[in-house]
């Protein structure tokens, strides 16, 4: 659905997307990260046709977003990250206004439809101004929906708004996915990795990573992190872990202890130790690396 190829953006001197290559499937979640200022927004605005590339080839469902340019957005929902809205319209008569622009085939039952999908059809008659922030969000996204498009790009959708809000709005992403591909951009890493398939990480105009998050997680660590829970005084434990040549770094956390150390000999040195001194081992685990732990080793 999404195809970007060797895409070049540049502002006179300064390029603020330096070749890059990745694509999105159908019913795909896919999420764009990247520091401020490293080329998502650039990105997303030249996927939609908004801003013309300097080089390279980006297709939406087929068709070029330069020469095709009417075809693409006819297919693209956008919500950038500050949604436009006019606040002394109705709800109803702002999505129906978005409906009659995008040309969208019985507009009025097409409003009605994506209202009821939002939560926002008891709310038809209210005026913009006075939805609260995550309403606003609510209806930001019912415009992005209302040509039905088979690509939906969204921009830090949730920012600004509360963790209940965000909640509901990471839920109506989901429930996105079934019939259409999906771009999510967000600062919010746990947000992410809860929501996308497939994560791309820009820095600098250059993506450095791609792929799921234990993929990155693969790529990013060259060793093996294990939460070990150990009947017995604390401190004590924490010393025998702490002089093992196998552990490079330890950490408190829940009942136990979080350490990190080589492939090979992690687990049989706890496993020695253990019989050593007679202990009771309690778990002993693998710990998934958090998607925030692999953006920030990336982006530095």
């Amino acid at each position: 659905m999404i195809e970007v190829k060797n895409l070049v953006k540049k502002y006179g001197n300064f390029t603020a997307v330096d070749n890059i290559s990745f694509d999105a499937h159908p019913g795909e979640i896919v999420g764009l990260l990247g520091p401020n200022g490293a080329g998502k927004t650039t990105t997303m605005r030249i996927l939609t046709g908004y801003m013309p590339v300097t080089s390279g080839e980006v297709k939406v469902a087929g068709y070029d977003v330069i020469e095709d340019s009417m075809e693409v957005r006819q297919r693209v929902g956008y919500m950038p990250e500050q949604v436009p809205l006019y606040p002394d319209m109705t709800v109803e008569a702002f999505v129906l206004y978005w409906a009659r622009l995008r040309q969208t085939e019985k507009p009025k039952q097409r409003t009605q439809d994506v209202l009821e999908q939002f939560g926002l059809l008891d709310r038809r008659k209210k005026l913009v101004r006075s939805l609260s922030k995550g309403l606003r969000q609510r209806l930001g996204l019912a415009q992005a929906l209302v040509h039905s498009p088979s690509v939906i790009i969204l921009d830090e959708p949730t920012i600004g708004i509360d963790p209940k809000q965000v909640v509901e709005v990471r839920e109506v992403v989901r429930s996105l996915r079934e019939n259409h591909t999906i771009l999510f951009s967000s600062h919010i890493l746990s947000e992410v990795e809860q929501i996308c398939d497939r994560v791309v990480i820009i820095n600098n105009g250059k993506i450095v990573a791609e792929g799921t998050t234990d993929i990155l997680g693969e790529q990013t660590h060259s060793g093996l992190a294990l939460y070990v829970h150990i009947d017995g005084e604390k401190a004590h434990i924490e010393q025998l872990l702490h002089d093992l040549p196998a552990v490079t770094d330890i950490q408190l956390h829940e009942s136990g202890f979080i350490i990190r150390g080589h492939d090979e000999e992690l687990r049989h040195a706890v496993m020695q130790v253990v019989a050593d001194h007679r202990l009771e081992l309690l778990e002993m685990r693998p710990v998934d690396r958090r998607l925030e732990d692999i953006f920030i080793k990336l982006v530095n």
